[in-house]
């Protein structure tokens, strides 16, 4: 290609994906026989690059080439992050591991004929002394007869089938020609210390940051050769493959930009650097009162720690709130493309991915942390914040945070006190924040400013911003700012500073500051006003402008917007609709409103609104739900906010996009409020109530509270049958979920005959495609199937199967889930061929498509090894259902139905394989946990029974009953 080819594709490349953090130029070169340090270079062999030059690149003087060599004329080093890397592969451990990687990688290449990337004999791989030159370019050596003194290479006298390529770190030489002699090939290697020579690696080089990786397929020398080529090329497509399974690429989601009006605070940045990246102390917690700078530092820290360590990932999580911190790791999981269900909690997906080695450095910032309760003490279903943060040796965090209780239980010893700003320090950042550049001519005043601020900086820039926005002169702020309201400051500090560090005069100034603005914009601004107070009744962070109240026109909620963004209310993230509030801010609005008898109002306000806009659970509206569930789980666990009408409006939309989200337990929790609340306040027979505990029993369904499930759905049923026509859409509904619930608690007949009967009507008022009657009929499949009715099973389930496969993608959720059934029903059939066919098909789908830990996959992955199991496939079949039943006993409880189906499914396993022990250990306690939760007669206990039975007959010299035996584990557990 060349090097003004590859700097042409570099370019355009460039303009098309500005984002390109890496790249790897791939193919093939010619070497330097014999290393700096003396080290065999044979063909095949991989040459990574830590630098490259272009030794054409120059003067031709009489005599001799001169080549550039001044800073401005040569490729520079490649940037931090790569050396790291580079650094890294280097070692003994890292090195072995990328080796056994090209080795398989490679296997795999060579297994496809059409690319020829044999391995061609060390017999084909011959060097010639230097001198002794190829005398026809035309024609090749075997044509010549090229006989010349072969040079003797220890690594070749080893005779291997297919040895496993060496990898060489070292300098390129780049240039437009082709290396086609030995001496001059030799002479630049002993000038330059380079080991290979190619022809796009300085073309790239200074574009983007770079690595060249290239197979060796000759010696440069004029006795090239072709028979090495492909070759070479797999060993170098196989080393870039390895070699990207060890890049990390480093990653920023840090919510706000940088702060331009930053002044100061060296001291305590140094000190923070020196404690996390020097002294290497995991965890460091910045401690200090409320409007302090505490955030600021930690930003400023942030962006330097992206500048100046580039192989550290920086990430930035709010603790005001357990929504909100769930909110940033869903954030995240995205960010980092880490792989999690719908039922895995994203905070565990985070804390496991950042303790894991593949996540690489990082860097995380964990601010606000400044109430006990939520960070430290049990109050989310039994866990905190704390719980899910990470650690790692390559990891560091730093907390923000009032309170010095959760500095020491967050950080131990490793506690930085901030101090008050300097005089100095203040007088720049007043200096940086006021428009004005006349009144900073009056030092006196600014002077007395700063000494009635206190010199804190959150006061200084809410001083500032309102003298901005109102134009008004220092010497007149002096005075509106000591006729502030002093019962309003006393009442503000009271409860805005509430924690271990007890308000001082800093903190009456930033309140006196609040008192000023708010009283302003109260006057001259009641749209903003209404705006302020809006936003105190849900989340501070992580504000969507799309939930925010409507103003009359677009004009009006800009500058709504615009007052409080310049007041320093409000911030907006950069490139985003997105508005963040300080935390302090935030409570001293709220405070502000209940002064002001507004509280009741404002609530029903934003409640009103919230509901309003708040989406259905249709998984297209995802994002957006995502986005307002903070929000209104806020709003939901203000006082009495429930048992308002639209508490428990927004309450029921909130409880089922926790579902579809995978949250069940948040979901359990605040769909019984609902139904506890309309129990109150609504008739039996009211729609939203049996709406709502239809949701709610849906909710028990889906935690594996089967009992509680049935009871309710029962209720919602027999009300629903007594006023509703049989063909309602909601009584259809219940019937059908009822009917699932029936098949999950072992009373198969029952389901069997309640899905008969939705069925029926169904088939006869909805089109043959209609999704309700597809879910119906696969539904009362399954329950047949259950029942022993396999033909029937399978007769239904090829005719939902066949509709599904002509409107439905290969990979959506309801083919892939009738799919399976069919493969059940096969299977129970006798039809074992087509059953594992079949499930082949869904597992490979849903591996393609779902996390490693998702129900939908584990399920198909347990049913496929049950057909293995049938087929004779026993090894495919334990290794499966092991590999299943490790993840569900980390995720799922121990009497979880799913996990002790996948466990009976193994020990059935282990005992066809003649691990009868294995087998016993796990049925025993199959049999225990199933005693607890179905009843006597259910299917599932005899089978599991009988299982135990066998392995007792099995193992030989015992004579214990399934009785006798279980009922002392029982007792035991």
């Amino acid at each position: 290609m060349g090097k003004v080819n590859a700097a042409t594709v570099a370019s355009n490349c460039g303009k098309s994906f500005p984002g390109i953090k890496l790249a790897l130029v791939v193919g093939i070169c010619g070497v330097v026989p014999f290393g700096p340090s003396n080290d065999e270079i044979v063909l095949g062999d991989v040459i990574i690059s830590n630098g490259v030059i272009q030794y054409d690149f120059g003067r031709q003087l009489p005599n001799h080439f001169v080549r550039k060599d001044t800073l401005s004329d040569v490729p520079g080093r490649p940037n931090l992050e790569i050396r790291g890397i580079l650094a890294k592969l280097k070692g003994l451990w890292y090195h072995r591991q990328l080796r056994a990687k090209i080795a398989d990688y490679l296997d795999v290449l060579r297994q496809d004929r059409d690319l020829h990337a044999e391995y061609p004999g060390s017999t084909e791989d011959r060097l010639f002394e230097a001198s002794y030159r190829h005398t026809d370019d035309q024609k090749s050596c075997e044509q010549l007869g090229c006989n010349g003194e072969l040079v003797s290479r220890s690594r070749l006298g080893i005779a291997e089938v297919s040895p496993t390529p060496a990898i060489h770190f070292g300098l390129m030489a780049s240039g437009d020609a082709v290396m086609k002699s030995g001496e001059d090939r030799d002479r630049i290697a002993a000038a330059e210390g380079v080991i290979a020579f190619e022809m796009e690696g300085a073309g790239v080089w200074d574009s983007f940051p770079c690595i060249i990786i290239k197979g060796a397929c000759d010696y440069a020398d004029s006795h090239k050769s072709k028979v090495w080529q492909r070759y070479a090329a797999a060993t170098a497509a196989a080393c870039a493959k390895a070699f990207l399974g060890f890049w990390i690429p480093s990653l920023t989601q840090v919510p706000f930009s940088k702060n331009d009006c930053f002044v100061g605070r060296e001291d305590v940045l140094a000190k923070l650097r020196g404690l996390l990246f020097e002294q290497g102390r995991q965890k460091v917690a910045l401690v200090g009162l409320g409007g302090l700078g505490k955030t600021q530092i930690a930003l400023q820290l942030a962006f330097w720690v992206k500048e100046n360590k580039p192989d550290y990932s920086v990430f930035w999580m709010p603790a005001l709130s357990m929504a909100g911190f769930e909110q940033e790791c869903v954030k995240l999981v995205r960010t980092l493309g880490i792989r999690c269900s719908e039922g895995e909690d994203a905070k565990d997906a985070v804390r496991e991915h950042l303790s894991s080695k593949d996540a690489g450095s990082w860097f995380l910032i964990v601010d606000n942390a400044d109430d006990v309760e939520i960070f430290s003490k049990s109050t989310h279903q039994g866990r905190r914040i704390l719980d899910f943060l990470p650690s790692s040796d390559n990891g560091r965090t730093l907390f923000t945070t009032r309170s010095k209780q959760v500095a020491v239980t967050a950080a131990r010893t490793a506690i930085l006190k901030l101090p008050q700003m300097h005089p100095e320090e203040a007088t720049d950042l007043l200096k940086k924040c006021l428009i004005d550049v006349n009144e900073l001519d009056d030092s006196e005043s600014m002077a007395q400013l700063l000494d009635a601020l206190t010199y804190l900086p959150l006061a200084i820039a809410q001083a500032a911003a309102y003298m901005n926005v109102y134009e008004t002169p220092i010497v007149e702020y002096i005075e509106v700012f000591k006729d502030a309201d002093a019962e309003n400051i006393i009442e503000l500090l009271e409860e805005a500073y509430d924690d271990e560090v007890h308000y001082d005069s800093s903190q009456g100034a930033v309140a006196t500051t609040w008192i000023v603005s708010f009283d302003r914009i109260r006057r001259t601004a009641p749209a903003a006003a209404d705006l302020l107070s809006f936003v105190a009744c849900i989340e501070p962070r992580g504000i969507p402008r799309s939930i925010l109240p409507k103003s009359k026109t677009e004009q009006q909620m800009t500058q709504a917007i615009g007052t409080l963004t310049g007041h320093g209310f409000l911030s907006r993230r950069e490139g985003e609709a997105t508005f963040d509030m300080h935390s302090l801010v935030h409570l001293a609005t709220r405070i502000w409103n209940k002064n002001e008898g507004r509280e009741t109002e404002v609530r029903q306000t934003t409640l009103t609104r919230v509901t309003e806009v708040f989406p259905t659970d249709n998984w297209r509206n995802r994002d957006l739900w995502q986005q307002y569930l903070p929000h209104a789980l806020r709003l939901l666990g203000t006082a009495g906010c429930m048992e308002n009408e639209g508490g428990h409006d927004l309450g029921l939309l909130v409880g089922q996009c926790l579902l579809v989200d995978g949250r069940t337990t948040e979901a359990v929790s605040t769909l019984e409020h609902v139904v506890e609340t309309r129990k109150r306040i609504l008739e039996e027979d009211h729609p939203d109530r049996l709406t709502s505990e239809h949701e709610l029993a849906g909710a028990y369904l889906a935690d594996g509270q089967t009992k509680k499930a049935v009871k309710m759905l029962e209720h919602v049923v027999e009300t629903r049958k007594r006023i509703l026509e049989e063909d309602h859409p909601d009584r259809l509904t219940s019937e059908n979920e009822l009917a699932g619930a029936y098949l999950e608690d072992g009373q198969t007949k029952k389901a069997v005959e309640m899905l008969e009967h939705v069925v029926e009507i169904r088939e006869r008022i909805l089109e043959e495609d209609h999704p309700d009657r597809l879910t119906s009929e696969n539904e009362l499949a399954g329950a047949y199937l259950a029942d022993g009715q396999t033909k029937k099973a399978v007769k239904m389930l090829e005719h939902v199967v066949e509709i599904q496969s002509r409107i439905l993608a290969e990979d959506h959720p309801d083919r892939l889930a009738s799919e399976h059934e069919l493969a059940g029903a096969y299977l129970a059939d006798g039809q074992t061929k087509k059953a594992v066919e079949m499930l082949e098909h869904v597992v490979e789908t849903r591996e393609r498509i779902l996390a490693e830990d998702h129900p939908d996959r584990l399920t198909s992955e347990n049913e496929l090894a049950g057909a293995y199991l049938a087929d004779g496939q026993t090894k495919k079949a334990v290794e499966m259902l092991e590999h299943v039943v490790e993840i569900r006993e980390r995720i799922l409880a121990e009497d979880h139905p799913d996990r002790l189906t996948s466990e009976h499914e193994l020990a059935r396993a282990y005992l066809a394989d003649g691990q009868t022990k294995k087998a016993v250990e796990i049925i025993e306690y199959v049999v225990v946990f199933q005693a607890e939760i179905w009843a006597e007669d259910d299917y599932r206990r005899q089978l599991s029974t009988d299982l135990l039975q066998s392995c007792y007959e099995r193992l030989e010299g015992v004579s214990l009953t399934v009785e006798s035996e279980t009922s002392d584990l029982g007792e035991e557990m």
